[in-house]
């Protein structure tokens, strides 16, 4: 450690206390010189972490929104509405088979798996990158869902009314949600009002969890991918 202070200047009295040069520290600004290297900030291990945490999340969510899109297509539990046609077309769209359901399966594999990714990558980043790319595909898929499903609402059932098949609440702006007096236009099938209000606002409610989701995986992931090279970066110029 004597290479990392001056020495006196020449000439100098060691033995004197008013000459005595102190000594002025060179090469480690920390003043912790021959401790072991700072560890490593656990950043990666909390985020693998809290995007397995979201990678479950996501999986009964998926779920749940293909079993409300498949139920829209038997009013009253009833196929014979679906083979004549007699649905509203908003269904065939598949906004939550697809937009809320399949697709959102992507993130959750790519969520549960980033730590077999960092294990066979060799390095955090990528799975990070990973995740960001299928959190957006998640934006993608839960908006879609919520899209969909908010028109297939404001639109109304097709249902049979006195004026035949047809959709009754189509012009109405959604003022109809809030006249339940008016539900009782649509003959067939029953409680069809009721059945579509229910299954798509299920719709919109976990489309909108997934999108929370995903938008905070995608959080996660940019801000560790701008933080930890500069968190790194500084713990390597202390301990350099």
């Amino acid at each position: 450690m004597s290479d990392c202070f001056l020495s006196p200047p020449h000439g100098a009295k060691e033995g004197g206390s008013s000459n005595k040069t102190r000594p002025l520290l060179l090469r480690h600004p920390t003043f912790l010189l021959g401790l072991p290297s700072l560890p490593r900030l656990p950043i990666n291990m909390c985020s693998i972490g809290f995007g397995r945490s979201l990678g479950f999340a996501l999986l009964p969510l998926a779920t749940c929104c293909m079993v409300a899109n498949v139920l829209l297509f038997f009013p009253d539990g009833q196929k014979t509405y679906v083979q004549d046609q007699h649905i509203t077309s908003y269904v065939w769209y598949f906004m939550g088979i697809a937009g809320g359901g399949l697709v959102m399966l992507i993130p959750a594999c790519v969520f549960l798996g980033m730590g077999k990714c960092v294990d066979s990558c060799g390095t955090e980043t990528s799975a990070m990158c990973g995740s960001v790319f299928a959190a957006l595909v998640g934006l993608a898929g839960s908006g879609y869902c919520f899209l969909i499903s908010g028109v297939a609402l404001f639109r109304g059932p097709y249902c049979f009314t006195t004026l035949g098949w047809l959709s009754p609440f189509e012009n109405d702006e959604g003022r109809y949600l809030f006249a339940r007096e008016r539900w009782s236009e649509c003959i067939q099938p029953s409680h069809i009002v009721e059945w579509n209000v229910t299954l798509l606002s299920i719709l919109l409610g976990l489309s909108t969890l997934e999108f929370l989701i995903c938008f905070l995986q995608l959080s996660s992931g940019l801000v560790n991918a701008v933080c930890r090279p500069c968190c790194y970066k500084q713990e390597y110029s202390l301990n350099a």
